[in-house]
C-alpha cells in the first residue's frame, strides 16, 4: 500500500510529464529508453519507491528542480497545467521577412532540433518566449501583446506570460 508521501510525490511527476505533453510511452521515446514507462507509472503511483538519485535524474529529464517533484513545495497544480504559447506557423509565413524574420529563424531552430515539420503550428516554452524577447528587445509581455496582434500567438497566450 503507497504512503501517502509516495502518492503525492506520484502526483508531481504525473503533473509535470503532462504539462510537457508527454504519455508514459513518451518518456520512454523521447529518453531513448532510459526511462521505462512501467517504471515511471509505478514512481506516479506510488506503487514504486524511487531513490533520491532517480528523483534528481528525472527532474533532469524533465527540465525541472527537483523541488518541483518534492510534495509540499510551491510546485503547479496538477489541475492547472500552464497554458501552452502555440506559434502558427502559416500565419508567421504571411508576414514580412523584415517583421518576423527573427521569429522565423528562431521557430525553424526549434523545428529542425525536434525533426518537427508539420508546417501549421509550433509549440514553444515560456523560456523561448524569453529568449525571443531579448532578441526582439521587448519585455516578454510587450513581445507577446506584438505577437497576438499578428496573429501568430492566440489570446490565450497573455495567461502564460502572467507570471513573468
Amino acid at each position: 500500500m503507497p504512503s501517502d508521501y509516495a502518492k503525492s510525490l506520484g502526483a508531481r511527476l504525473r503533473a509535470i510529464r503532462t504539462q510537457q505533453g508527454l504519455s508514459l510511452h513518451g518518456v520512454e521515446e523521447k529518453s531513448r529508453g532510459r526511462w521505462k514507462a512501467v517504471v515511471v507509472g509505478s514512481y506516479e503511483r506510488g506503487d514504486r519507491a524511487v531513490t533520491v538519485q532517480k528523483l534528481a535524474e528525472l527532474a533532469d529529464f524533465y527540465g525541472v528542480p527537483v523541488s518541483e517533484l518534492l510534495p509540499g513545495g510551491a510546485a503547479p497544480s496538477p489541475l492547472a497545467p500552464a497554458p501552452k504559447l502555440v506559434i502558427d506557423l502559416e500565419r508567421l509565413s504571411q508576414l514580412p521577412k523584415d517583421k518576423a524574420g527573427p521569429l522565423a529563424r528562431y521557430a525553424a531552430t526549434i523545428q529542425s532540433q525536434r525533426g518537427d515539420y508539420n508546417g501549421k503550428v509550433l509549440s514553444i516554452r515560456q523560456e523561448d518566449l524569453r529568449s525571443l524577447a531579448v532578441i526582439y528587445d521587448k519585455s516578454p509581455v510587450e513581445l507577446t501583446e506584438e505577437f497576438i496582434s499578428w496573429g501568430v500567438l492566440d489570446a490565450e497566450a497573455r495567461r502564460a506570460v502572467e507570471s513573468f
